[in-house]
């Protein structure tokens, strides 16, 4: 979350920043409540000193007036109180500032491509999508899904099931055999504090998904994606310079209503309620996100580079970057049947921005204690590589060959098909 303070020390180089990222606010109303506030505090300071001072004097005539006072304090406090959360609202709700080298634009039409990997496969009949192919292979039931659960659910099922638990594993065994991440089993449900702290709430309390606990309890949500429940592992601390970089990696299930997609990616697996995702997440020193951010990407990309899947690098342009990032890189998987690129992985820096939120610090090399920072990226959606391998390398006869470096995860099978 923002810091007033800040706002107010540069507040046109803020204005300019929020206008990049398409943002309209009300400064003069920001402003103002926050004048209000300061005002509100030194009243109220003002008077707890006279109050003080009276309980010095020790005059029982003065008992009244020191009566007065204190109910004068705490109509100050109430309303004080309340012109702070009115600011904080406005405060948790803005959007994080975008480094000077992500490119302007509206939506994601302005995001820039900065490279291509792979050979396209030229195909030698026209390529089924990976539903046609999963519902040929009764590996995927989208219509039993539908009668026990809803829309955007899936049944999948025999060997695909298999091929989906393969890709999880081969990308967990990269990710810390190779790319140093430490593997974390997570809880898969959130405080609302927690989801605070990276950005989901509370502007986008819509798109999650709430369970229901005792109402004496603090709310609780279905996590959207792992990011939340590791970022949050050092929110409220103090870290030790020597501990990091921390990177975590964690394979959990992600929940998500997708509330501003309808009619979006109806069929098939591209955008479902619930999901399979491998997450990575890094907590740095504040001033080493941006290297952080290239390795962080190069991770994500290695696991496609192995599963020899072309795809492509774009930067997000500062219409389309997430809340909480600074910069943001896509990775988006070619799909024949879609004759096109989608996104498979989105890898961002968050800088300071989400470590204020969670009061998450550590001391720096001149002992200073400091904001650390933070980034996170999918490394990489299970479900979406699934989607990949089984467009990528399905054959005419509409069975699926199983990449090489996955087949020691499926008992060495070469293909799936019906026979």
């Amino acid at each position: 979350m923002h810091n007033i303070k800040d706002i107010r020390k540069n507040l046109e180089n803020f204005k300019e920043s929020m206008k990049l990222r398409n943002v309209d606010l009300d400064f003069k109303n920001i402003l103002l409540l926050d004048e209000k506030n300061r005002s509100l505090i030194n009243d109220k300071e003002s008077l707890e000193m006279e109050k003080k001072n009276i309980s010095k004097n020790k005059d029982e005539k003065l008992f009244a007036k020191s009566k007065e006072i204190s109910s004068k304090i705490d109509d100050l406090s109430k309303n004080q109180s309340l012109i702070k959360n009115q600011l904080d609202n406005i405060l948790s709700s803005i959007p994080n500032i975008p480094l000077n080298d992500v490119p302007y634009g509206k939506d994601e039409k302005d995001n820039k491509e900065i490279l291509k990997v792979g050979e396209i496969k030229n195909f030698k009949f026209k390529p089924k999508s990976h539903y046609e192919i999963g519902e040929k292979l009764n590996m995927l039931d989208f219509d039993l899904a539908t009668k026990t659960t809803g829309s955007r659910f899936v049944f999948v099922k025999d060997k695909l099931a298999s091929l989906e638990r393969a890709i999880s594993n081969f990308m967990i065994d990269t990710h810390t055999k190779l790319n140093g991440y430490t593997e974390i089993s997570p809880p898969l449900m959130a405080t609302d504090e927690t989801m605070f702290g990276t950005g989901q709430l509370p502007k986008f309390e819509n798109d999650q998904f709430e369970i229901k606990f005792d109402e004496k309890e603090d709310r609780k949500f279905l996590i959207p994606t792992a990011e939340v429940i590791l970022t949050n592992m050092v929110k409220n601390q103090i870290v030790n310079l020597n501990s990091l970089p921390i990177r975590v990696v964690a394979s959990t299930p992600c929940f998500r209503k997708e509330a501003g997609s309808y009619g979006k990616d109806t069929k098939g697996m591209i955008r479902q309620h619930q999901f399979y995702k491998v997450e990575l997440v890094s907590i740095v020193e504040n001033d080493k996100c941006l290297d952080e951010l290239e390795r962080m990407t190069k991770s994500a990309t290695m696991i496609l580079d192995k599963l020899k899947l072309p795809y492509r690098k774009i930067i997000l342009s500062t219409g389309d970057m997430g809340f909480s990032a600074e910069k943001t890189y896509d990775i988006e998987v070619w799909l024949p049947s879609e004759d096109k690129y989608r996104e498979i992985s989105s890898c961002s820096s968050c800088g300071t921005f989400q470590a204020r939120r969670m009061k998450a610090r550590y001391k720096n090399k001149d002992n200073v204690t400091d904001f650390v920072g933070t980034l996170n990226g999918s490394g990489l959606a299970v479900g979406r590589t699934l989607i990949a391998i089984l467009e990528n390398y399905q054959t005419e006869d509409g069975s699926v060959l199983i990449p090489d470096v996955l087949k020691p995860y499926m008992n060495n099978i070469d293909k799936i098909s019906n026979n």
